[in-house]
């Protein structure tokens, strides 16, 4: 299965293309996005070999699902399902660029991936990761109905907490995508801010 283009009220996830190369990395530079995903930030060189996997080794060989996701032509952030290798399931991942934090687009990224894992993977329930010291998206996540699963402490020393959602909680079918109150933004690369 090819990762399908998404579509949410406001935002259309697509598939990397050779000319979204610099936006990928100009994201994934940036030091607030750094600070929240919990990584240091690398050489830009090291970024532009992560985004040609995707297109070289990731799509071709079907790893998993990898998105730029776009408000009309305007590159916003990056997606991901993919398994996690914290437990047996699949973690959502998002990133935002600071300038759309605090808009509610990371509620909906993490809406649109959460539709997805329901109806296209069939998954029951779906991960996220939250650094221990990230309070605001931490306290978010707790209101909306994210339970904590464990924590896990990286080789830094770094506490990450792993979360759990039910898709079957938050999307039931007939009733539609939930609405932006119902969702957090669940993983250590997403908008954290309160929206």
């Amino acid at each position: 299965m090819t990762t399908p283009v998404l579509h949410t009220e406001r935002l259309t996830f697509r598939p990397y293309r050779p000319q979204d190369e610099d936006a990928f990395v100009e994201l994934l530079r940036d030091e607030e996005v750094c600070r929240w995903m919990g990584q240091e930030r690398v050489p830009e060189s090291d970024i532009r070999t992560l985004f040609r996997a995707i297109l070289t080794d990731i799509y071709p060989q079907r790893l998993f699902d990898v998105w730029g996701v776009w408000q009309g032509e305007t590159f916003v952030g990056h997606a991901e399902v993919k398994k996690t290798g914290n437990v047996d399931g699949h973690e959502l991942i998002a990133a935002l660029a600071p300038a759309y934090w605090g808009r509610g687009l990371g509620t909906e990224v993490v809406r649109g991936l959460l539709r997805h894992a329901a109806d296209d993977l069939g998954l029951k329930e779906a991960y996220g990761m939250v650094g221990a010291d990230n309070t605001p998206s931490l306290a978010l996540c707790r209101r909306l109905g994210f339970r904590h699963v464990r924590d896990v402490t990286g080789d830094d020393g770094t506490v990450t907490k792993l979360l759990v959602i039910s898709t079957t909680d938050t999307y039931d079918h007939d009733e539609g995508p939930p609405s932006e109150s119902h969702l957090a933004v669940p993983s250590h690369g997403s908008d954290q801010h309160p929206e």
